[in-house]
């Protein structure tokens, strides 16, 4: 391949991050490994119980030092408007006795009202009936007309009090009302200003906000190391599962601490019990598998090496010999094939070529074929269809898991004997049925009989042919049409094989 002069040289223009791309050319995430390394703790269970803890911790304070300050904040207001309403009304009564809606020169109540303005940095205004002022402790509107709607609802009757927070100040009004006729003469608007409480407000947050940095800083500390005793359980676990990832498979783990823990190693353990059974299967598989294969090539070679042995050995003694390699021949081949089905039945059952089957067409075509073995033993092949079922099946594989069923109904039949093959359906599941007179299963066995290689009599088995695979592929092939198969057997009465199989096949 030639590569053109300009392709090359815009090649070359490429920046090349060394950091992220091997001398090979195979790009690797380095910097994405490093941030999730970096933030590998954020997204640990012991992080996110040290932030429910802090706030849990912090944010009751926080609501309870909001609550504190306006509280302060609502009590210190109300005091202070009650304070200066008591003195203004002092103050009102003196106006009335010193008849200072009238003339209001008076040095005494000019004094007073200076004072009280003084003290709390205010502002008294005091309005006649004509809504004129005729007193202002700022000497800037008096003389002029105000009418506003709190001095409008005081002469009316009404006296009015608002906190205004956010220009910090306290307005009110006060009613001049003559004792004797309860004749209102005038209002006291009074202006009171509330930086004071402010300030002592700020203070009080402050001294809060410094509280709270060393309690959340407490709960900090103190729900990181409490996070830590928490996760200990869930830590003894971890280390465990990485001993028996190690490959200590032979040891069970129990953190009993909590219940949580118990339920994880439980389960564990069950799965750890399940894969060293998977474990134990599969070398009897493979210690299985090689002994089938070498029983064979073991007969093969006897019967070689006794011709080879020989001198002028007759025709018809190398016929029969020739005739027993063929046999252990075939014998090998059946074991190959059985074994080559099992494997494909071990596959996923996405393997499974799901069409709809006329289901009595498939055991009608069944039984055609293996007829002609069944009449060699003189058994009765027997088909009750109670009714046309149709299914979603994958119809080579469960051809084959009921051939096995009917088969081994031939084989461990008895001469003369028969092996009745029932269909029957509801509106969920079909049900096969196959039941043969032949010699039965103990009872020690039935547990077994669907183990790969298992034989209740191998000496007798052998005779008849079989390899003790074939009720493995049936129960594999049915297990992945979602169904399921019993037994049911007594020795020389038997046997009856039960198959439920899901009329429509769901994933």
């Amino acid at each position: 391949m030639y590569i053109s002069a300009a392709c090359a040289k815009r090649s070359r223009k490429i920046q090349v991050n060394r950091s992220t791309f091997t001398q090979s050319g195979e790009l690797v995430t380095i910097s994405r490994l490093k941030i999730k390394e970096k933030w590998k703790f954020l997204r640990s269970l012991r992080f996110r119980i040290t932030v429910i803890l802090v706030i849990i911790g912090i944010v009751p304070c926080v609501i309870l030092e909001k609550s504190i300050v306006n509280s302060y904040e609502d009590r210190a207001v109300s005091v202070r408007s009650i304070t200066v309403k008591n003195q203004c009304d002092i103050i009102c009564n003196q106006l009335i006795q010193q008849n200072y809606m009238e003339d209001p020169g008076s040095d005494v109540i000019n004094g007073q009202l200076s004072m009280l303005t003084n003290i709390y940095g205010g502002r008294i205004l005091i309005i006649d009936q004509d809504f004129r002022v005729i007193k202002d402790t700022y000497d800037m509107d008096r003389g002029k007309t105000i009418i506003s709607q709190e001095v409008i609802q005081s002469f009316q009757g009404k006296e009015t009090s608002q906190y205004d927070r956010k220009n910090n100040y306290l307005e009110m009004t006060v009613r001049i009302q003559n004792t004797e006729t309860k004749e209102t003469l005038g209002v006291m608007l009074v202006s009171i200003s509330t930086d004071e409480i402010r300030a002592n407000m700020k203070i009080l947050e402050t001294k809060g906000m410094t509280i709270l940095s060393i309690i959340a800083l407490l709960v900090l500390v103190f729900g990181y190391l409490l996070a830590g005793i928490l996760m200990k359980p869930f830590q003894k676990v971890t280390r465990s599962i990485e001993d028996i990832t190690d490959g200590y498979l032979d040891e069970s783990i129990s953190v009993p601490d909590y219940l949580e823990t118990e339920l994880i190693t439980d389960a564990f353990n069950k799965m750890l019990t399940r894969v060293r059974t998977l474990d134990d299967s599969r070398q009897e598989f493979v210690s299985n598998v090689s002994h089938e294969l070498k029983t064979p090539l073991a007969s093969m070679k006897v019967l070689a090496d006794s011709l080879n042995g020989q001198e002028g050995v007759p025709v018809e003694l190398y016929q029969e010999f020739m005739q027993d390699i063929t046999s252990e021949i075939d014998r090998e081949n059946q074991i190959i094939t059985d074994l080559l089905s099992l494997v494909k039945m071990d596959k996923k059952v996405a393997d499974l070529n799901i069409t709809q089957v006329n289901i009595n067409e498939l055991l009608e075509q069944l039984l055609k074929r293996l007829r002609p073995i069944a009449a060699q033993k003189n058994v009765e092949l027997i088909l009750d269809s109670f009714r046309p079922v149709n299914a979603e099946v994958d119809a080579t594989k469960l051809s084959l898991a009921f051939s096995n069923l009917i088969e081994n109904g031939i084989k461990y039949n008895n001469e003369n004997g028969w092996v009745r093959v029932s269909l029957n359906a509801d509106h969920k599941y079909f049900y096969v049925t196959v039941a043969d007179s032949g010699i039965g299963i103990p009872e020690e066995s039935i547990a077994h009989i669907f183990e790969r290689f298992y034989r209740v009599d191998k000496s007798h088995s052998r005779e008849i042919g079989g390899t003790g695979l074939g009720l493995a592929i049936a129960r594999s092939a049915i297990v992945m049409h979602r169904g399921a198969i019993r037994v049911y057997s007594k020795e020389n009465e038997g046997t009856t094989f039960s198959v439920r199989i899901p009329l429509n096949y769901v994933m």
